[in-house]
């Protein structure tokens, strides 16, 4: 039996435990691939049985989610492939490019919507089927950009006028501008991303208390200012109004699957019953159809993803890699979490889609770049070791020549 004592070979053992390591974190990109594969499998299969009665009823045609969240995946993979194969830190040089734009465009919303070209909410840029909500812009920027100042201003993050304040602007330009769209949960999703970011980069928690103690009065004020706002509390409490509909019929939607479900398309919230069946909802339609064990696969799959995003987010080849794994992982986790509390009764009914799985393009496509972007992380300090490697070598050819 060999016996191999790393305690007499010191270098052998560095070598070793880094080969562990950078094991441990290709595996974990390669694992983030495929439970996202997973999840936009999923994400077709229940788009097409929750909305095919929601297709036909506004577009003659059964099949029309089908088509445009297949397209959607698609796309969205080859992004995620394109990405991955790319050198992340293209987006710390262009962070606050991104940053600067997607405030322009939020702004520039706002103008429309007081002029009267955009009615009700302002969340949509572009024609025809070519749109996008600046809101995923404007949280990746952050992710993007706050990544960059945490590494940055390290010697001096705990600094309160240097450190704290240029970020805490940014971070409260873009949350006012998207709760003015208006757009409430997604304005406070993305300030819990961002003081989230500012906390593990080592703001003092003294700092972020006392901005925390301020802001939330305010938000809560900002909450009851719209009747829509305080009518979905007012069914969250148990009120009687338009939204306990959805409500009830989400909880009926649950139930009814019981422990392994009722079979692929044998829902009955999806035949009209539960607007937005085939988004916001979709997980009701997931345990209806699936049963506990269905949900508990799709909690189980986010959980992984959040796992595998922090191993790659422990072993990113420097800082900046880092705070961008860590920020998207939390990112994705936290929306998913969300829906799925809004759709068992857990929070008051949000507009937060269900990452990969939710029926649209822009929140599929921006979270397939932050995939691209984890995979990227994973496997660059691979591909780091292969070039100085590859030096080395050559180095000592020349050094014998």
């Amino acid at each position: 039996m060999l016996n191999f004592d790393l305690t007499d070979s010191p270098i052998e053992a560095d070598e070793l435990l880094e080969s562990q390591q950078s094991r441990g974190e290709n595996i974990a990109g390669k694992l983030l691939l495929l439970i996202v594969a997973l999840l936009m499998c999923i994400g077709i299969i229940v788009v097409y049985s929750s909305g095919a009665g929601w297709a036909e009823q506004k577009f003659s045609d059964q099949q029309y989610f089908l088509w445009r969240q297949l397209s959607f995946a698609v796309a969205g993979m080859v992004l995620i492939v394109a990405v991955g194969n790319m050198d992340y830190h293209f987006f710390r040089k262009i962070s606050k490019l991104l940053l600067f734009v997607s405030i322009g465009l939020l702004a520039a919303l706002l103008v429309l919507k007081f002029v009267g070209i955009i009615h009700g909410a302002a969340r949509w840029l572009g024609f025809g089927p070519l749109k996008f909500q600046a809101s995923d812009l404007a949280k990746y920027a952050i992710i993007f950009h706050f990544s960059r100042l945490l590494g940055e201003k390290r010697a001096y993050i705990k600094d309160l006028h240097t450190g704290y304040y240029p970020m805490l602007i940014l971070l409260l330009a873009v949350v006012a501008l998207v709760a003015l769209e208006p757009n409430f949960s997604t304005a406070s999703l993305i300030a819990i991303i961002g003081f989230t970011l500012m906390f593990i980069g080592g703001i003092r928690i003294k700092h972020l208390l006392a901005t925390g103690s301020l802001l939330i009065p305010i938000a809560a004020v900002f909450a009851i200012a719209a009747p829509y706002r305080v009518a979905r509390l007012v069914s969250f409490g148990g009120g009687e109004n338009q939204l306990s509909y959805q409500v009830r019929q989400a909880l009926l939607g649950l139930g009814n699957g019981g422990l392994f479900g009722l079979g692929i398309g044998a829902s009955k919230q999806r035949e009209l019953y539960l607007p937005l069946s085939y988004n916001d909802f979709v997980f009701v339609i997931i345990g209806e159809e699936y049963g506990f064990i269905g949900a508990l696969v799709i909690l189980t799959l986010f959980a992984a993803f959040f796992v595998c995003g922090i191993i790659i987010a422990k072993h990113a080849p420097d800082i900046f890699g880092r705070y961008l794994a860590s920020g998207i992982s939390i990112a994705i986790a936290l929306f998913a979490f969300i829906n799925i509390a809004v759709a068992s009764h857990l929070l008051p009914t949000t507009g937060v889609a269900l990452p990969f799985i939710s029926y649209g393009g822009t929140a599929l496509l921006f979270n397939s770049l932050g995939v691209g972007i984890l995979i990227s992380i994973s496997r660059y300090k691979k591909k780091a070791e292969v070039l100085a490697k590859a030096q080395a070598l050559i180095e000592a050819k020349g050094g014998d020549a």
